[in-house]
């Protein structure tokens, strides 16, 4: 089962009510299964909104924020503990090791930076955690639609597409995680690579 979760999100609110709305009902899901929350350490925005979700409902939150953000006094002050690191190179990592899976909502550059990096462990085998994308009003729908070209045009291998889930219910998305084991990468893949002249 699993124990915490990175999640993912902006640090804007967004446009539309749904995406605040998704956050709420993840952050109150997460506390009553017992699961701590890992995120970036924001108080603003979707990240904001999540981590007060969890909180109000007795849950835990660990935040790990650059001293950059943390000198803006954008770290959200009641968190479970906080951890401050240098850069966000050193955030990815340290959300990484405290991690069992890993979420994405709406959010920016910086959502996406963090998502496609695990994207990418996962392809290379450096991780096995299961990886999702929850697809608030359809937010995610190009995106998807990139990574499914990907695909077809051969640039993306299908077991590496088919280790992101994708959902647009908070409830579902969770199951999802809690019971998805990405599948084995081929440990010959990358020679098979060179041979194909493929994927690189």
């Amino acid at each position: 089962m699993i124990k915490s979760i990175s999640v993912f999100c902006g640090s804007s609110i967004g446009k539309n009510p749904a995406y605040k709305q998704a956050a709420v009902e993840l952050g109150y899901l997460l506390a009553k299964n017992n699961i701590t929350m890992v995120y970036g350490g924001g108080n603003i925005g979707m990240m904001g909104a999540i981590a007060d979700a969890v909180l109000e409902n007795k849950g835990k939150v660990i935040g790990v924020i650059p001293t950059s953000l943390l000198e803006k006094e954008l770290a959200h002050p009641g968190v479970s503990e906080m951890h401050q690191v240098d850069n966000l190179m050193q955030r990815k990592t340290k959300m990484i090791e405290l991690s069992d899976a890993f979420i994405a909502l709406p959010g920016g550059f910086g959502t996406l930076d963090e998502f496609f990096e695990i994207a990418t462990l996962l392809q290379l085998g450096y991780l096995k955690i299961p990886t999702a994308l929850l697809n608030v009003n359809g937010y995610f729908d190009e995106l998807v639609a990139m990574m499914n070209k990907g695909v077809k045009e051969q640039f993306i291998k299908p077991v590496h597409r088919e280790n992101i889930l994708v959902s647009d219910k908070v409830p579902e998305i969770l199951e999802q995680l809690n019971t998805f084991i990405p599948t084995d990468n081929d440990p010959k893949w990358i020679d098979n690579l060179k041979q194909e002249n493929r994927y690189l």
